[in-house]
């Protein structure tokens, strides 16, 4: 096989087009490879952890994505001025940018991905159909004409049937996707899908399906490399998603037999070569309940959940990019690759899902991952990060392994149970809850399975402490000041307590004795007993069973986790009453950093409570700032176009007596 080896060039340093998690996941690979290794990084990432891991680091620009982390020419220059030979894109950004392939290629850099032809091809939903089609790959029913007009489309779908789905051509993520259930529906969803697809993808083709009905997402890792061999490595199951994007993500999955997984891996491999692939790529396929499976499309990258299949092949997925893209074949034929075990992997993001997944910006003041066997965790932030309202708001990948399906489970929960996020909102409790649901224990989740299982859980819902964890936080508020020896010679005290516990403020009385501690809230009491309460743990014994709470004191606001639940809580003790309403302060303060896009109040109007005040953008998305109580607006702090931060005064609410 010499002369193979003749057609290989040995690559020294990589340039990692990307930033956060994925950065740091290749920038490790690279470097136990022996590949010197150069970051990229935008001013609002200057001390983020990609750039710090990296050998060297380039800034290409202000924090917006379309001056920095798109900016094609600006990295380019960044690997021309470090002397990178390679660029690895990660995944999003710039990954499937056919232009920035062959730019790459244009300036002599190796392009750590599939040739620009694939990456053209299999970007158009019409195009990758008709091809696919042409290679015997099963695909859906539908309509991928040229003449793609809105009466084409019409005539199209009454061939075709409802429920249909309209898809974006260039499309990704579930915009430009519309589900049809009726004719009359149909001409205006056309219209929406054309104007969402112009907005996200600048095209504004579409393409019509045969709608599948709660079907299974499975999706084949295959690799090609240039000398003709392709192999697939098992499958992941991808069905767990919300509003068509993924949430849970598993391999292998549990409704695929061997025969299946056999063909639909037989037909993804024929994708590749079909379009005569390099690298790394991810078939996508719809799977009806009668086991039948039709090509969805193919993502011409490394995917966000690839690490579950790297925990069941042993493979590390970025080291066989890396010897793909120096020329060399496949590390291994396809009767060499084994599964073994099950993982499964969970996207831990700062957001709430109690107020519609809405991101959470802000500083993490503690970030640990739980520790444990089978758990692996990818991640590009550590405690003293801040959350900004720049970029995607993901914490973590979650992924736990185990010998069978059930022990990943358990790994996972008790992961995301253990995990400590101190300062922002996270889905930590919709995800545990979602792996211990028992309808996705018995493998029965499809893609209605959130939408149709889920709606009503509690995970969605605000939750406020209890009296036991305002206990615990009473503990830590009348004592954490002070060391054990003060306290647990202390006498007994009564001591009232206001906390404001998110959506209300609530009145405790705290008795304490030594290290005894009694909380009342109204009728309800809670007694426990201090062991200790040191450097962010709190001890306590409670019933009789002794247990560990962590906490962190931030100003007023204090954050705490125990029994794999996290809470926090705002200390209004000794801050001035709020009015004779007993609403809240009357601050208006921005919950995030974003941008001022409308203010629809002015000084000296009247308000009610929960009225909104202000509306303000922030990771693509608006958020209405909303009144804590009646009152007069005393002063408005904010103009529309204005940047502002987390926790900047927008508004001032004097309180009316009446």
């Amino acid at each position: 096989m010499a002369h193979i080896y003749e057609t290989s060039t040995m690559l020294k340093k990589l340039l990692i087009a990307n930033r956060g998690e994925i950065a740091v996941r290749v920038i490790r690979t690279a470097k136990a490879l022996g590949y010197r290794t150069v970051a990229v990084y935008s001013e609002a990432d200057a001390q983020a952890m990609h750039t710090e891991l990296a050998d060297e680091a380039v800034c290409i620009g202000p924090a917006q994505v379309a001056a920095s982390y798109l900016n094609a020419d600006a990295i380019l220059d960044a690997a021309r001025k470090t002397g990178a030979d390679c660029i690895h894109p990660g995944y999003g950004f710039l990954s499937e940018n056919a232009g920035f392939a062959n730019a790459c290629k244009d300036a002599g850099i190796v392009f750590v991905g599939p040739p620009a032809s694939a990456i053209e091809l299999m970007g158009s939903k019409r195009r990758s159909k008709i091809a696919m089609q042409k290679a015997g790959v099963p695909v859906v029913p539908g309509y991928e004409g040229d003449n793609a007009g809105d009466d084409e489309l019409i005539a199209a779908a009454a061939d075709i049937g409802y429920p249909l789905m309209i898809k974006a051509s260039a499309g990704g993520g579930g915009r430009g996707m519309r589900l049809v259930n009726d004719k009359s529906e149909l001409a205006d969803s056309i219209k929406r899908a054309r104007s969402e697809s112009k907005q996200a993808f600048g095209d504004d083709e579409l393409i019509l399906e045969k709608a599948v009905i709660e079907p299974r997402h499975v999706e084949i890792q295959v690799f090609a490399d240039r000398h003709g061999n392709a192999v697939y490595l098992g499958e992941r199951d991808c069905s767990v998603q919300r509003r068509h994007q993924k949430v849970v993500e598993e391999a292998p999955s549990p409704f695929v037999t061997p025969e299946l997984r056999a063909a639909m891996g037989d037909a993804a491999v024929k994708a590749a070569l079909a379009c005569n692939y390099e690298g790394a790529g991810t078939v996508e396929f719809l799977v009806d309940k009668d086991r039948n499976f039709y090509f969805l499309e193919m993502n011409t990258r490394l995917q966000v959940e690839h690490p579950v299949t790297e925990l069941i092949t042993g493979q590390d997925l970025v080291a066989w990019q890396l010897t793909v893209a120096e020329g060399l074949p496949l590390p291994l034929a396809q009767n060499d690759i084994e599964l073994n075990g099950h993982a499964i992997e969970v996207r831990l993001y700062a957001e709430d899902p109690s107020n519609g997944f809405t991101p959470q910006t802000g500083p993490l003041h503690i970030f640990q991952p739980a520790e444990a066997e089978g758990l692996r965790f990818d991640t590009g932030v550590r405690s003293g990060d801040e959350v900004t309202p720049h970029y995607d708001p993901m914490l973590a990948k979650v992924i736990a392994w185990g010998e069978n399906r059930n022990e990943a489970r358990r790994r996972l929960i008790r992961a995301l149970e253990d995990t400590t996020v101190f300062g922002v909102t996270t889905n930590r409790y919709f995800l545990s809850r979602i792996i211990a649901d028992s309808s996705f224990g018995a493998g029965e989740a499809t893609t209605a399975f959130l939408q149709q299982a889920f709606s009503e859980d509690p995970s969605l819902q605000p939750a406020k402490p209890q009296i036991r964890q305002l206990a615990l936080a009473a503990c830590v508020l009348a004592h954490g000041a002070n060391g054990q020896e003060a306290w647990s010679n202390a006498p007994a005290t009564n001591t009232p307590m206001k906390l404001d516990i998110g959506d209300e403020i609530v009145e405790l009385l705290v008795q304490s004795s030594g290290n005894s501690l009694s909380c009342r809230l109204g009728d309800e009491q809670h007694a426990m007993v201090i062991s200790s309460i040191q450097d962010g743990i709190l001890c306590t014994i409670d019933n009789g069973i002794r247990q560990r709470c962590q906490y962190h004191r931030d100003g007023d606001s204090l954050y705490l986790q125990a029994f794999g639940e996290s809470w926090s809580v705002t200390d209004l003790t000794h801050q001035p009453a709020a009015g004779a309403n007993g609403a809240g302060s009357g601050r208006i303060q921005a919950s995030m950093d974003g941008a001022i896009i409308d203010v629809l109040v002015e000084a000296g109007q009247t308000v009610r409570q929960g009225e909104t005040l202000v509306i303000l953008e922030a990771m693509k998305m608006e958020h209405p700032v909303k009144a804590d109580g009646d009152g007069i607006i005393a002063q408005v702090l904010a103009s529309k176009g204005d940047q502002v931060k987390r926790q900047q005064l927008l508004v001032e609410i004097s309180r009316t007596t009446e």
